[in-house]
């Protein structure tokens, strides 16, 4: 029988259901519906219900043959599989460090444990941070002093008052490990054409080798503090000018800043190991940047992927859900790995909008069915007015903490995206799900240990009763309004 675990996050009740097998049983590859005699566990999270993370069904396979036009469902086929899952996470900022530093211990406790921990809360493995200052940091700053191309003044002191322990801290809680990328949003004003960390600029052709050193330094004295760093990006939106720390590459300077200086550094250095992310950017022009960096095998050897954010839509543009799926087409020895997103401007008055975990919902559903690896979301934590940053860019999180009251406030996005997150496991491959109905959207993936995870999103105002059809038997499935689902078939 399947043992119900209960937190409490605020008011809300948060439930998981713990695996009845040992996280390393192995089953046959080839799944036989007929042979499967279990109960299929169902997690719910819904607008206008206390339903957050919540068990709501048992139901059972039994016969069900071809389906009608008339009759909803999710088609879920675990012999066709696909990408390889690396993790979901969150972003490890300056600005949510020095919020989590004002809390009392016991609210530290429970964010770290909400966040982190794979049995009682959602399970985050994946982690991005900042190499020196970004928007939000409450500061501009840098590693270096002005004019030391040798970098003999490189110091991370300033991390080490907040940002460091804080994920170290995070580290602990999701068990001694965090695949932890860093990406840079500026290079040393000293080092760019306009001798300003802010507003754009480019570097300076001449501080190539030293910016290309300056990762190496990063990393090396991160882990000497005892934090390993997995990857890196080459820089974050390298086509935006923006009011805060920036920098411009076009994609032939990108190219050529790995084939010529980032990639060769890191192997001279020992550090060969270290993936490298291209791009960082919006999913708008991702082809195109994919496409001119991985058409260039001296720079394509050097790049594990490429990254890409949400806010196209921010433009006018729309989501351009299809770009992902082209560079996945044309380069499928290259990981797609999502590195930032968050929903919109802060206002606080829009904390309980329920569009803010649709946009996630749809958003992951859509990145995992194109062939994304990894998903990353942007500030796991700020305070009251949507910062600190430094200037004035202040955003949503998935929680929100009232520094002056130590009150934490869960956005539904913490919960859609604990609906995956909680549920599917590194080394989990993707496979395929395919709704009947246009209002529900839904992805799949079986875990390691052979359990399939199907998300099924009810982006309507109107319950759907469906059935989730697998090798000629189904399961009968209510999805209420505006919700999300996780199915777990163990």
């Amino acid at each position: 029988m399947n043992k119900i675990l209960f937190l409490g996050i605020g008011s809300v009740l948060l439930a998981f259901s713990l695996p009845k097998h040992p996280a390393d049983t192995k089953r046959n590859l080839h799944f036989r519906a007929s042979a499967f005699q279990g109960k299929i566990m169902v997690y719910s999270t819904a607008e206008n219900t206390s339903l957050r993370l919540s068990p709501t069904d048992s139901v059972e396979l039994t016969d069900f043959g071809q389906p009608l036009e008339t009759q909803p469902c999710i088609f879920i086929d675990p012999d066709k599989s696909f990408q390889t899952f690396m993790g979901i996470g969150g972003a490890l900022t300056d600005a949510s460090a020095e919020t989590y530093a004002k809390l009392p211990k016991a609210k530290q406790a429970e964010i770290l444990r909400n966040y982190y921990d794979p049995k009682i809360g959602i399970g985050y493995t994946l982690a991005r941070t900042n190499i020196q200052s970004c928007d939000f940091s409450s500061e501009s700053y840098s590693y270096v002093k002005d004019n030391d191309p040798e970098l003999k003044s490189f110091s991370i002191a300033h991390d080490e008052k907040y940002r460091i322990p804080f994920i170290k801290q995070a580290m602990a809680a999701a068990g001694g490990k965090l695949t932890v990328f860093a990406t840079p949003w500026s290079p040393p004003a000293w080092m760019k054409d306009n001798h300003d960390m802010l507003h754009g600029g480019k570097l300076l052709p001449a501080m190539d080798q030293s910016w290309a050193n300056f990762y190496v330094a990063f990393i090396k004295a991160y882990e000497k503090s005892g934090i390993p760093i997995w990857g890196l990006s080459t820089q974050n939106e390298p086509m935006a000018t923006q009011t805060w720390e920036s920098c411009i590459y076009t994609g032939n300077e990108e190219r050529d800043f790995i084939k010529n200086f980032l990639g060769p550094t890191l192997q001279h250095a020992g550090l060969g190991d270290k993936k490298i992310i291209a791009w960082d950017h919006n999913r708008d022009l991702l082809y195109q940047r994919a496409s001119t960096v991985l058409d260039d095998p001296e720079a394509a050897k050097y790049v594990w992927g490429v990254g890409f954010h949400w806010y196209e839509s921010w433009t006018g543009g729309g989501k351009i859900f299809d770009n992902v799926r082209r560079v996945a087409e044309a380069y499928p020895n290259t990981n797609l790995i999502f590195t930032e997103g968050c929903p919109d401007r802060f206002n606080p008055d829009s904390l309980n909008d329920w569009k803010w975990g649709e946009e996630y919902g749809r958003n992951m559903i859509e990145d995992f069915n194109d062939g994304t690896v990894a998903w990353t979301d942007w500030n796991i934590l700020l305070d009251e007015k949507g910062g600190p940053n430094h200037v004035g860019n202040f955003c949503f999180a998935p929680v929100h903490a009232n520094t002056q009251t130590g009150e934490l406030t869960y956005l539904n996005s913490f919960y859609y995206i604990g609906h995956f997150s909680r549920f599917i496991k590194p080394g989990a491959k993707r496979i395929i799900s395919s709704s009947s109905r246009g209002q529900i959207l839904t992805t799949a993936f079986r875990n390691p240990d052979g359990s399939i995870i199907t998300v099924v999103m009810n982006q309507s105002g109107e319950k759907i009763n469906y059935h989730l059809w697998i090798k000629g038997k189904a399961a009968a499935i209510t999805s209420l309004p505006h919700s999300i689902q996780t199915i777990v078939m163990e």
